[in-house]
């Protein structure tokens, strides 16, 4: 293992004893519990492995048919009733995301054509500033 030491103390142990992972140990001393498990989250790396089941795969159709006395047949119709629920929640959803979408692209839209007005207007309004501007000048320096 590799100890991650300060100049002044060692922070932390860090160990691959045990298997595919690396495990740190904060040593005592001046540090903070929080420091010390800061120190560990940052200095050691963690793995974390999450199995999650969703939807229909999240049933245990074993379990269920022998639970409600359900033949194949009932047991296949039941899937399938659970997999077309999935189906149209994963459509009502897909919807509703188009719609935001939808939504805010015409906001976009929206914006962008107000914000090229504006600009139109400004360099309109400075071109004839300039124009006024200029022929105030000629005039004073008697040119027209």
């Amino acid at each position: 293992g590799k100890t991650l030491r300060r100049p002044q103390s060692a922070l932390a142990k860090c160990t691959n004893e045990g298997g595919w992972g690396t495990s740190c140990q904060p040593l005592a001393g001046r540090w903070s519990r929080a420091a010390s498990l800061l120190l560990t989250f940052l200095l050691c790396p963690q793995r974390v492995h999450l199995d999650i089941q969703v939807g229909e795969h999240a049933n245990d159709y074993a379990e269920i048919a022998a639970k409600d006395k359900l033949s194949e047949l009932q047991l296949r119709v039941r899937q399938l009733v659970e997999q077309v629920e999935q189906i149209q929640k994963e459509q009502n959803y897909q919807r509703w995301r188009e719609e935001r979408f939808r939504q805010t692209s015409e906001s976009t839209n929206q914006r962008v054509l107000w914000w090229s007005i504006l600009q139109t207007l400004i360099l309109v309004a400075i071109g004839v500033w300039q124009m006024r501007h200029l022929k105030s000048f000629f005039e004073a320096k008697k040119l027209v």
